[in-house]
């Protein structure tokens, strides 16, 4: 399923959610301070354009949890929002369920994108 999966993915709206995160990522390296914030969102972008067969693992210590408030003030609520509208929609028949998955996925990442790491 991950082959395939990811190629599906990437077709019918892994492109957009990957590219979401970009933007992100661009706005965070406009200034000094937000490079670090900037790089982790173009890590998590590749996760968002093929998310099939890997999994998030979340940790992390006081600077994290910091930079996770920050981060879900500035940039982390519109993302959680937009996977978890096309989370909903893909839901609602039988072969959108594992694609709707993938998004719940995306969107808890995008709440607390920092300590989490991907396998």
């Amino acid at each position: 399923m991950g082959c395939l999966g990811n190629l599906l993915w990437f077709i019918f709206g892994g492109a957009l959610s990957g590219l979401s995160w970009c933007l992100a990522g661009c706005l965070w390296c406009i200034t000094i301070v937000g490079i670090p914030i900037g790089m982790q969102c173009f890590k998590f972008a590749s996760l968002s354009f093929f998310p099939f067969g890997k999994e998030v693992r979340y940790g992390g210590g006081p600077v994290s949890l910091l930079v996770n408030i920050i981060w879900l003030i500035v940039s982390g609520l519109p993302l959680a929002a937009e996977h978890a509208i096309l989370g909903c929609a893909l839901c609602v028949t039988i072969i959108g369920i594992p694609f709707g998955l993938q998004h719940f996925k995306l969107a808890q990442l995008a709440l607390m994108p920092f300590g989490a790491e991907v396998y």
